[in-house]
């Protein structure tokens, strides 16, 4: 699929994966309708494009929405067919994770709100522009879940749930959807170098690292993958039609001890990463 001339709605791309995502996307010509809750994180975003080439500021549209709000996610395929014509494709990047602790002391409205933003909230953008997608001649469809969906990471049992959920969500839409226009892919980040913690309201220790499986870790380490190749690689995805992406040696690392031998896995994870707990 080449992504020039092309929309694509990218929700989470006022931070991290989200934002270099949807850079990355205007790089190759095409263009972005950005949804972020936060407003001032679309604004960094068009500040940085229009800082790398001030054709960009044209081909990006700012939507500030709380993707659980479910009649504002239901209006935006409108607002955006006026700002941009015909939608050619959704990246589904936004995502929090959960504080790290044993579910025993996780409140339920913590558990809630993970699984309304992780899950729901792609529930409700996949719903909302689906109907879009397959009017195209072709299309396509990301979901990013995560390597803690694999694999247990020990503190992140919740949230490894709720992009459990996302996975067989979009898995069924690949099959849903197959003889049509709409290309589906489901991308899993090992450590990205982002600021996932703080954005999801998460407090670590200061110069703590929090290996996050989509974000949360410091920029500078080297284990990580920096958001800018998690980017390229989910925007090559697209142009590909690829089914599955995994970004970072740890991501494919788990994938393969999960199908190899998933109880040994699960026990060396958890001891491997107990103390982040």
């Amino acid at each position: 699929m080449d992504i020039s001339g092309r929309t694509f709605v990218i929700t989470g791309a006022g931070a991290g994966i989200g934002q270099h995502t949807a850079l990355e996307v205007l790089r190759r010509g095409g263009r972005v309708a950005g949804i972020d809750l936060r407003s001032e994180g679309l604004d960094e975003t068009l500040r940085l494009a229009g800082a790398e080439n001030p054709d960009f500021g044209a081909m990006f549209s700012a939507h500030p929405i709380d993707i659980t709000d479910r009649s504002s996610v239901l209006a935006l395929p409108q607002a955006i067919r006026d700002e941009h014509g015909g939608i050619d494709g959704l990246i589904n990047v936004a995502g929090i994770i959960q504080p790290f602790v044993h579910v025993t002391e996780l409140e339920f409205t913590t558990m809630e709100r993970i699984l309304a933003v992780n899950f729901w909230g792609t529930v409700n953008t996949v719903k909302a522009f689906l109907p879009e997608l397959q009017r195209r001649p072709v299309s396509s469809l990301v979901n990013v879940s995560s390597m803690g969906s694999i694999l247990p990471v020990p503190g992140q049992t919740v949230y490894g749930a709720s992009k459990a959920a996302v996975n067989l969500f979009t898995e069924g839409l690949f099959a849903e959807l197959q003889g049509g226009p709409v290309r589906v892919t489901t991308v899993y980040p090992g450590a990205i170098a982002t600021e996932i913690s703080t954005n999801s309201g998460v407090d670590r220790t200061e110069g703590e690292e929090a290996p996050e499986f989509g974000g949360g870790g410091k920029s500078s380490d080297p284990s990580m993958t920096p958001p800018q190749e998690a980017g390229r690689l989910i925007v090559d995805a697209v142009e590909k039609g690829s089914f599955r992406v995994h970004i970072g040696k740890d991501a494919k690392a788990f994938r393969a001890l999960s199908t190899v031998t998933p109880k040994r896995a699960i026990r060396m994870v958890a001891e491997k990463m107990k103390d982040l707990v």
